[in-house]
């Protein structure tokens, strides 16, 4: 064979298949056979119902009445590549994990289907019939069993079974084969007898394919079709799955008090490993690392990426490389949050003296923005308003910052919505609704978030901070490179708002104490 040959060859083999051309596996029938046998059968036991499953179905029943006679589809997401033929650990969409309650990982390209039936007959007396689509385990007698390397037992281990699903669920469940037709069946216009459909959108691109091709299809003047109609319809969706999750159910806090007990123990043991951080190149790093085995060992993953910032680094609000030196007199602002494997994430900054020890105007800076946390808390209270806690907290930042003479305008001019000058030290919001996505709720109407009214079962935080960039020329170089920021996980009840991360100590004193007793216990000697 010549060099033309062989490029032909070449050439003639797509190019998605290359990539196992490192691979020599077996491919012969005997082998095929040899592989499907002799396999230990499936257990035939079932498993109990999920805890969730209850609120997830009320979860349901919930959007079932907003959106009568509408077929609803809510993607899981397919895998994600991160580089060539590896991809990312696979976490669902929110809404996806919300309204059927799956966490962790084994629901890639999973659709929930909520089908619309004659009102009061659907699920729990609502206005539709829910049915869960997914890739089943395959048999091991199949080719998938050995050869799929993204969805095959032998590669990432064994996977639920429809009926092991619908068990802990309590939901119906179909092989992902049939999701197609469930989608595109009887489509069009309703008043042809045809079935609306509203989508979750840029979850799964394959999905909204097949929703849009659906919807062209079927449309009375297709050249004409307004798109920016079919656009509000699936945004009015997501807007109701985002509003959902303002107020959570009792199973939902308790998992938010799991992720924040986690997080409390992964801040120990970033202070565990301050000594060998003081001594390392990138200690910011170190930081990083030890907080995120803890989030590995307690929980599913980080419910963002920590931010790890020392000295001028702290900052910068989303410092997330964690390439820096830390060293002894500088403070440590880390921002953190441990993901329960319910997918629930708790977000929570303490800054921390990295020798154990603040100085005096690192003490100053820190009891002002205790203070204002302080008085963001005391405003959180139920029947005022979201953004009564930004004022409250920002207004204490404004009245030290005249203390210290950095002002350049009165308190009153500073706090009006012609001024805002101390803001330039915290140019942030002080609070956000924290739940499934470390900042939950983000497609709900204004008027509910931060013009809402603040309603037992909500969680959010309250974060103010102040941030003294070492390029500001227009402050004493005493404050340059100092960044604050206090940050705590709060729950609302009909008695008031209740700190889910004070196990984490907050005052002066009470931080050096703690980490003072966390260095003599692991490392002999403070730093």
């Amino acid at each position: 064979m010549n060099d033309a040959d062989n490029t032909q060859v070449s050439a003639s083999q797509p190019l998605e298949e290359r990539v196992n051309n490192r691979s020599q596996r077996p491919s012969s029938d005997a082998f095929k056979a040899f592989m499907a046998s002799n396999w230990a059968p499936a257990t035939q036991q079932l498993p109990e119902r999920d805890a969730v499953a209850g609120h997830a179905a009320a979860r349901r029943r919930a959007i079932s009445g907003q959106f009568k006679g509408e077929r609803l589809v809510i993607p899981a997401g397919p895998l994600k590549v991160r580089s060539n033929d590896c991809d990312y650990r696979f976490r669902p969409h929110s809404a996806f994990a919300h309204l059927t309650g799956l966490g962790v990982d084994h629901e890639p390209d999973a659709v929930l289907i909520l089908e619309p039936v004659a009102e009061g007959t659907g699920d729990d007396g609502g206005n539709h019939h829910a049915t869960l689509y997914f890739r089943p385990l395959a048999g091991r007698d199949t080719e998938q069993f050995y050869a799929d390397s993204r969805s095959g037992e032998f590669w990432i281990g064994a996977r639920p079974t429809l009926a092991e699903f619908k068990a802990r669920l309590g939901l119906d469940t179909a092989d992902i084969s049939e999701l197609e037709l469930a989608i595109t069946k009887n489509v069009g216009a309703p008043e042809i007898g045809g079935i609306s459909i509203r989508l979750v959108r840029k979850v799964d691109e394959n999905i909204d394919a097949l929703v849009d091709t659906a919807r062209y299809n079927t449309a009375k003047d297709p050249d004409n079709l307004d798109l920016s109609v079919l656009d509000a319809l699936d945004e009015k969706l997501s807007e109701a799955l985002s509003e959902l999750r303002l107020l959570k159910d009792e199973w939902e806090i308790e998992q938010m008090k799991t992720a924040v007990a986690a997080t409390v123990a992964g801040f120990t043991e970033v202070v565990k490993a301050l000594p060998r951080a003081l001594t390392h190149h990138r200690g910011e790093r170190v930081v990083e690392g030890a907080f995120f085995a803890r989030a590995r060992e307690d929980g599913n993953e980080l419910g963002y990426d920590t931010i790890a910032a020392s000295g001028n680094n702290a900052t910068i609000l989303h410092w997330t490389r964690n390439t820096g030196k830390i060293a002894a007199g500088e403070l440590l602002l880390l921002d953190a949050g441990v993901e329960a494997d319910s997918l629930y994430t708790a977000d929570v900054t303490r800054t921390l003296p990295a020798n154990g020890k603040f100085t005096e105007i690192q003490r100053k800076v820190y009891e002002a923005v205790l203070d204002a946390a302080d008085a963001g808390f005391a405003a959180a209270q139920p029947g005022t308003k979201f953004r009564d806690i930004h004022t409250a907290a920002t207004t204490v930042l404004a009245e030290r910052l005249a203390e210290w003479g950095l002002l350049p305008v009165s308190v009153e001019e500073a706090v009006s919505t012609e001024g805002q000058q101390h803001r330039r030290w915290m140019p942030h919001g002080t609070s956000h609704h924290l739940g499934l996505d470390v900042h939950d709720c983000a497609q709900a109407k204004r008027d509910l978030y931060l013009d809402g009214v603040l309603t037992p079962g909500m969680v959010f935080t309250i974060e103010p901070g102040l941030y003294f960039k070492n390029e500001d020329i227009g402050i004493p170089e005493e404050y340059r490179g100092i960044g604050v920021r206090i940050e705590d996980d709060i729950l609302m009840t009909a008695d008031g708002p209740v700190n889910l991360s004070a196990a984490l100590p907050r005052k002066v004193d009470d931080v050096e104490s703690w980490m003072a007793g966390i260095y003599l216990e692991f490392d002999g000697q403070t730093p």
